[in-house]
């Protein structure tokens, strides 16, 4: 019989079946690609986070003239010149999360044993939605999500399930308080739909994260549903105001039903009052959703966690690994009060799926969650949490929080540059700098926040606050040091005369 995989200059990377003849070439392409993973580490990705070019310059080095996608290639290549058009073309344009000066949103640089995780479950390749697709890849994401539970602080009676990321989960948890909470509020022996949301409410605050109301639209509520409540001057969230907003929407016969907090803001890092928001959801018999997607991961410092209090008091709690975990990504979580609620909302049996010998019950995964098949996402994160303990994830944490501290403080002490709010709550500064003589400092922020990018030395994004442009850093680098903020801050400084002139 002729050999099925004679077309290619590789046969032995396609047929692998016969240790004899293919383990030394997987062991070799295995060496290539690492060798091409740590040469883009320590060129590019420890030179500089991001390459100078804009978006306009970055298309046309990658696709060439006319910057368009080339068509698939019609031969097959040797897995050099794969890798090597890797180094030339996409190597270059990266973004390094791994560079020392890269305070990004929230990309962390992931710890090398997420990464053998990610190595090992691609190899195994585990489909985590039924049982069968993958047995001890069930059991992992069992074990984990368990971990993710404690660390909320909910009891054995809650569950977890792992996600995309935060976007996903948060919709998910929306999802259980539509077809739980507001059904049983509704009175119905169906979960709500169509003009049955129209007097619903939702309450959160205007730092809450965009997929809160992207979520609200996807389930089917029309725009009016959700009422966004003002943040204090640390853009934190009170009980008082939702309450003031609950009561006018009763009064105008509407049916508040879900408060959405956030632990940890991709704005600011901001935290809500979530004891509050809690006291109030109980009172008015409403879901409680907490989204620490970002802030939940300070728990696992003994030290920082009481930074992020009561998230063991909400219904559901979103909660992201590929953030301050420092795992790569993807792989987000959704925290939840019951698992009964989980199965309620997204429990479906189709036929296919059946299991020989029902009285075994097997954890099936599809069953609590939106995705059916889902990647090995636990793997990773079993690996890391196994490797540092909870104890050596939290000393990351806390050299980030200190971190961010001393960048707060080395602003301050400057004294061009202004903090907001002044004393960070978690890792997240907003600074801006005043140059003297700049009439438009939103623009001089801008300037300066582009000119940091072209030199190499650092990255940090912008955003708005108050209607006011900032300087954003997520200090989610735990490669960073002292040395660095003040390395960033200093060529910030030298970079505003240049683009004020």
């Amino acid at each position: 019989m002729a050999d099925p995989f004679s077309f290619h200059p590789e046969p032995e990377l396609i047929g692998f079946r016969d240790p004899a003849v293919s383990r030394s070439q997987l062991e070799e392409l295995g060496r290539r690609t690492w060798e091409a993973a740590l040469d883009w580490l320590y060129g590019e990705g420890m030179r500089r986070p991001i390459a100078a070019d804009g978006y306009r310059e970055a298309r046309r080095r990658f696709f060439g003239t006319p910057s368009e996608p080339a068509p698939a290639p019609a031969q097959p290549s040797s897995s050099k010149d794969v890798l090597e058009e890797f180094r030339a073309r996409i190597a270059p344009g990266v973004f390094s999360a791994h560079h020392p000066g890269s305070f990004s949103y929230f990309t962390p640089p992931p710890l090398p044993m997420s990464i053998a995780g990610e190595v090992l479950a691609q190899w195994v390749n585990q489909g985590v939605d039924v049982w069968a697709a993958g047995p001890v890849g069930a059991f992992v994401e069992e074990e984990v999500t368990a971990w993710l539970r404690d660390l909320v602080g909910i009891g054995r009676e809650g569950w977890g399930v792992l996600t995309s990321g935060g976007v996903m989960a948060n919709i998910m948890a929306l999802t259980v308080a539509r077809d739980v909470h507001l059904a049983r509020l509704l009175g119905g022996s169906r979960p709500p739909r169509g003009s049955a949301l129209e007097r619903a409410r939702v309450y959160t605050s205007d730092q809450a994260h965009f997929s809160i109301e992207r979520g609200l639209s996807v389930l089917g509520f029309p725009p009016e549903s959700l009422r966004i409540v003002a943040s204090d001057e640390r853009f934190r969230l009170h009980g008082e105001p939702v309450e003031r907003a609950i009561a006018e929407d009763r009064a105008a016969g509407l049916l508040p039903f879900a408060i959405c907090a956030v632990a940890g803001s991709t704005n600011t890092g901001s935290v809500d009052l979530v004891g509050e928001l809690a006291d109030l959801a109980r009172r008015e018999d409403l879901w409680l959703h907490v989204d620490a997607a970002y802030g939940g991961a300070v728990r696992l410092s003994e030290r920082d966690a009481a930074r992020v209090p009561d998230l063991e008091r909400a219904d559901s709690v979103t909660i992201d690994p590929h953030k301050w975990f420092f795992q790569a990504y993807d792989i987000g979580a959704l925290v939840v009060r019951r698992r009964e609620h989980l199965l309620r909302t997204f429990h479906r049996a189709p036929e296919y799926y059946r299991h020989p010998d029902p009285e075994e019950s097997p954890l099936n995964w599809m069953a609590y969650s939106i995705e059916g098949t889902r990647r090995f996402r636990a793997l990773k994160l079993w690996l890391s949490w196994k490797h540092l303990g909870t104890e050596g994830l939290g000393r990351l944490i806390e050299h980030n929080d200190d971190l961010a501290a001393y960048l707060a403080r080395r602003c301050r002490e400057l004294g061009d540059f202004e903090v907001r709010p002044p004393e960070p709550e978690l890792s997240v500064v907003c600074f801006r700098h005043l140059a003297p003589g700049v009439r438009d400092l939103d623009a001089h922020q801008d300037r300066v926040q582009r000119a940091l990018e072209r030199s190499g030395v650092g990255w940090v994004s912008t955003t708005t606050l108050r209607g006011r442009t900032y300087l954003r850093a997520g200090v989610v680098n735990y490669l960073s040091t002292e040395a660095d903020v003040d390395r960033v801050l200093d060529t910030l400084r030298r970079l505003s005369l240049e683009v004020a002139s």
